[in-house]
């Protein structure tokens, strides 16, 4: 049985006057991995900040267990919700754990120090994110990866249920963007973390997540499994993309293949083969 305890109901959110999100009204399944996918600005990362209380919509609401998060004090969300935005910065010079001590502000009365509790889970952060070997390390002397790993400690270290993340993988290489993702499944299997992250890449999206949702315009085009979501129609509404979808030889989840866009030379005739282009006419005298 699916539990649901994070709801938009009604949600319109905008910029001054311009409506970029219109009447949403989604769910987002407890204890699983949820990915917000769409073309760039379709308002994926517009939801996600409303979501966790960053930005304030012009109408509706965010429910967690039944209750608006903006009507509740920042601090009480704090210790609910965390979110690691796009390219977060730290100061110069902050180190690892410094970086996941911020996440222990919610708990901390006043102008308190750390206390042994406090400590502990931090510790229990950096070991779970694998970053006990750079904890007196300077944020901006770590590699991508390891600069993204040390944020996610800090957002576990909140302690929160639920995890957002804006594009966790940007600017990251093949590796890096893999280690990320791993650590994340690896998160929502053993520490029981929900999590939502607008995701770039659809075959990410499709293998990391259990949950999609996709959006056009503001609006919910498909919502479900990857299977449900990942299919020729909804990418071509969504993407304006033609493409093929096939199993995951690995793990037989859909495996987005683009090949043209909607309208585009090779979707009116994608049987006809061209003629080789010789190597000396396509590089010319």
């Amino acid at each position: 049985m699916t539990v649901i305890r994070l709801t938009t109901s009604g949600l319109n959110i905008g910029y001054e006057e311009r409506l970029i999100v219109e009447d949403l009204n989604i769910a987002i399944p407890q204890g699983k991995i949820t990915a917000l996918v769409g073309a760039n600005g379709s308002g994926k990362s517009t939801i996600l900040k409303t979501m966790a209380r960053i930005m304030s919509p012009s109408a509706g609401s965010v429910l967690l267990d039944g209750q608006s998060i903006h009507k509740q004090s920042t601090r009480e969300v704090a210790k609910q919700l965390a979110i690691l935005p796009q390219n977060p910065t730290a100061p110069d010079g902050l180190t690892v754990s410094e970086l996941v001590s911020y996440g222990r502000f919610p708990y901390q009365k006043g102008f308190g120090s750390l206390n042994r509790d406090d400590r502990a889970i931090i510790k229990w952060a950096i070991e779970a994110t694998r970053m006990e070997e750079f904890t007196d390390r300077p944020i901006d002397q770590l590699s991508g990866g390891q600069r993204q790993r040390a944020w996610i400690a800090m957002a576990l270290a909140q302690q929160t249920d639920i995890l957002f993340l804006d594009e966790p993988t940007t600017f990251l290489d093949m590796a890096h963007q893999l280690e990320v993702l791993e650590l994340l499944r690896e998160l929502n299997l053993t520490a029981n973390r929900t999590i939502v992250m607008v995701v770039h890449d659809l075959n990410h999206a499709s293998r990391y997540a259990h949950h999609m949702i996709a959006i056009k315009k503001g609006r919910v085009a498909g919502e479900g499994s990857p299977e449900e979501v990942m299919t020729p129609d909804i990418l071509r509404e969504v993407f304006s993309i033609e493409a093929d979808i096939i199993p995951d030889p690995r793990t037989g989840v859909p495996l987005c293949l683009p090949y043209s866009l909607v309208g585009g030379p090779a979707a009116k005739s994608p049987s006809v083969a061209q003629e080789p282009v010789p190597m000396m006419a396509a590089v010319g005298n």
